[in-house]
């Protein structure tokens, strides 16, 4: 669905650094280049992590869709991510190899190909890169060496750190207290820290341990620090400066801090990337999922329950990026009859020919554009998608195109994909009875934003509210 016109809806994305939504504008006119931050791959990647690659997706699929090449680099680390981000404890890849009594190499390849699957399942296009930590070592050691010329660095027992003192900037991205931190708390395990925020950039293989993944450099045989990867590979592949850098919001307090530290610090550049975005948590019964706390659902566990995987994208297409998803069995049966209704109506027009009005369509490619542009609103878009396809007033032909132009970027392969039959169902559901109270309560208080979220959720599983004088009333489509 690319717009030629130039009275296109302008793309505005909302950024966390300046904590506001703005016009997109490319370094490079015409040319968008995004990083995103790919998995730590020592376990199987749960559906939490997914949520940040269909998210990414998304953002990659609208901009080709507005006609902009891009350049979408993902990492994979394979090392140095350490189990506590005060820069203590045991590398997550060596523990999970001595754990499973494998090699690190073996662990990494099972679950990055585990990712790698999953990523397709969903309907996520292949990153233009895909760059693994262990295979840029020496990149990371010229990003350090660079911050050790301009004295950036210090050395301590353990390993070279990065002094953050000398970074007058260093809270501002996250908002960080530093005075407030209790250095005791982080600097316990790490004697020689100068700050407790001090991060460590390469950490010495501990004297008479063999780990299997370990390297010399000009400070001693040791690995780089988890924080370094992104930056050298990030501007390895997208050069010194890029457009959009994408990761989950739990990132931004150290991980993409210490990012932005390392690699203006190195480059001498400010701001190192123009718009960052952050995705928000899958919860799990009202908490974070975390593979470390047990907390996990797998793909291969919906498709188990007779999902197929695209209603998992269908379900994260019903909730705005930046807003926290509740996972549960009832919303994810809720997500495959709204996206089998949708297939079904789908394949009712699909293939449909003959002469189609510009004047019926251009309105509804215009609000699909319109909420896309709005910040990345998929519930909107959806349900849009949902408007065409339920439309008395549109031809077949009309409605087939104007979905198959808005999957380019939905990606629910409307285009294939098969109903299945469906059973006959009541108009009684207590989730969405439950949702509709909802909307009734914030309309009263006057919380219009809340309760157009909410009929918009629905709106996206194929649900159409209507308010009458006896109250609001809801029907599948």
């Amino acid at each position: 669905m690319r717009e030629s016109n130039d009275d296109a809806v302008p793309l505005e994305f909302y950024d966390t650094r300046t904590r506001t939504q703005r016009v997109f504008e490319p370094l490079e006119a015409g040319h968008a280049r995004v990083y995103t931050c790919g998995p730590t791959v020592y376990a199987p990647q749960h559906i939490g992590n997914l949520r940040s690659q269909l998210f990414a997706d998304l953002l990659v699929r609208t901009l080709l869709s507005r006609g902009y090449q891009v350049t979408h680099v993902v990492n994979i680390t394979d090392v140095g991510h350490l189990t506590d981000d005060a820069d203590a404890g045991e590398d997550k890849m060596e523990r999970a190899a001595a754990h499973a009594g494998r090699t690190a190499a073996e662990i990494a390849a099972e679950y990055t190909a585990q990712w790698v699957r999953d990523r397709e399942l969903v309907g996520c296009r292949p990153p233009d890169v895909l760059c693994r930590a262990t295979e840029h070592i020496q990149d990371q050691i010229d990003l350090i060496q660079r911050l050790e010329e301009r004295g950036f660095t210090y050395r301590i027992d353990d390993g070279l750190y990065f002094a953050t003192a000398r970074f007058p900037r260093y809270a501002e991205f996250a908002g960080l207290d530093l005075n407030a931190q209790t250095s005791a708390a982080r600097m316990a395990d790490v004697p020689g820290k100068q700050h407790p925020a001090d991060f460590a950039l390469w950490k010495f293989a501990a004297p008479g341990v063999r780990r299997q993944q370990e390297w010399d450099s000009p400070w001693g045989r040791g690995f780089p620090g988890w924080h370094v990867e992104c930056s050298a590979m990030s501007i390895r592949y997208l050069g010194p400066t890029f457009d959009i850098h994408t990761g989950g919001v739990d990132h931004v307090r150290v991980h993409h801090t210490n990012e932005i530290a390392q690699s203006e610090c190195a480059y001498e550049m400010h701001p190192w990337v123009q718009t960052w975005m952050h995705n928000e948590f899958l919860n799990l019964a009202g908490q974070k999922m975390a593979k470390s706390e047990g907390r996990v659902a797998l793909l291969e566990d919906l498709i188990a329950d007779g999902h197929v995987p695209l209603v998992y994208r269908y379900f994260f297409l019903q909730a705005h990026y930046r807003q926290q998803q509740a996972f549960t069995p009832e919303a994810m049966d809720a997500a495959r009859t709204g996206y089998d209704r949708l297939v079904r109506v789908a394949s009712e027009v699909r293939g449909a020919s003959g002469k189609t009005r510009r004047s019926v369509m251009a309105p509804l490619r215009r609000r699909f554009q319109q909420a896309l542009a709005d910040d990345l609103n998929a519930p909107r878009a959806l349900a849009v998608a949902w408007e065409v396809a339920r439309s008395g007033e549109l031809e077949p032909v009309e409605r087939w195109t104007l979905l198959r132009e808005f999957d380019t970027v939905l990606q629910l392969d409307l285009e294939h994909a098969l109903p299945k039959s469906e059973q006959a169902a009541g108009e009684s559901d207590p989730r969405i009875d439950a949702l509709v109270a909802e909307r009734e309560r914030a309309r009263a208080e006057r919380d219009f934003a809340n309760a157009d979220r909410i009929r918009d959720e629905l709106a996206a599983e194929g649900v159409t509210i209507e308010d009458t004088p006896e109250g609001a009333r809801w029907r599948r489509e």
